[in-house]
């Protein structure tokens, strides 16, 4: 299962469900889009070796940013970002994991609801 951003937050807060969310998974992916924003939203050098330590010591595997993850993302974008406001961050964790044939989990339904293709798995924390 690929994770959306908005999980792992989840489980920075502490929420029990994301645990077992993660513990039933049998494979962890996340996009390079997520582990991007991330490490963006570390407040110091502190938080991103914490971060880097989580995913690794749980096994999560980065799925790199291809060509065709890059084509899929821009005509997502261009399909669905006057008519459902999608962003350029959420089209390519969705390419990813429709490139990949693999569901994504995330809580933020709406803003991936209108990408027929994905096989989105939702959340509620």
């Amino acid at each position: 299962m690929i994770f959306d951003t908005d999980i792992f937050i989840w489980a920075q807060r502490g929420n029990e469900k994301v645990a077992k969310l993660f513990e039933n998974a049998e494979e962890k992916y996340l996009s390079v889009q997520t582990y991007m924003e991330l490490l963006q939203n570390a407040k110091n050098k502190t938080q991103h070796k914490l971060t880097k330590d989580f995913l690794t010591s749980f096994g999560f595997i980065v799925l790199p940013l291809t060509e065709n993850i890059g084509h899929r993302a821009s005509i997502y974008v261009e399909e669905y970002t006057l008519s459902s406001s999608l962003r350029s961050g959420d089209a390519i964790i969705a390419a990813t994991a429709v490139e990949n044939n693999i569901p994504l989990a995330s809580s933020n339904v709406k803003h991936f609801k209108v990408i027929k293709e994905l096989q989105l798995k939702a959340f509620k924390p």
